[in-house]
């Protein structure tokens, strides 16, 4: 069964233009920030500093259908749509109050960071598969 986690958010000034309006890069900001809340939900982190394990994203798009505007409230829900033996494909819904304000879906890869800073595309560890598609 696919996992998926659902962020409820409200828009801050500072994320917004002076229009009000929340600037387009914030959107994949707050996909990131429902991927980060769905790892810890698995009891996992994306990011472990004694690890040399990475998760750079390989792909990132979004449609936009309505503006989000300073104070409202919305919904973030990510789900795994794909995982493959090293990377791991989401779609990503952001709604304000049952309505659809855009779309967007990320794909992020397994690494190993090499002592030279290059990084080495890998599969992804059993544990992290297991605890992503199951929770446990």
């Amino acid at each position: 069964m696919p996992r998926q986690y659902r962020l409820r958010r409200r828009v801050q000034f500072y994320e917004t233009d002076v229009a009000g309006i929340v600037h387009f890069s914030w959107f994949f900001r707050y996909m990131e920030e429902a991927e980060h809340a769905m790892w810890r939900e698995a009891g996992l982190s994306i990011y472990v500093p004694s690890s040399d394990l990475g998760w750079p994203r390989i792909n990132a798009s979004f449609e936009f259908r309505r503006a989000l505007r300073f104070e409202d409230e919305f919904e973030v829900e990510i789900v795994i749509a794909l995982m493959t033996t090293r990377t791991i494909h989401y779609e990503c819904t952001l709604q304000k109050d049952g309505e659809r304000i855009a779309s967007g879906t990320m794909t992020i890869a397994c690494v190993r960071r090499l002592p030279d800073r290059t990084m080495k595309s890998i599969d992804i560890p059993a544990e992290i598969t297991e605890r992503l598609t199951t929770g446990n």
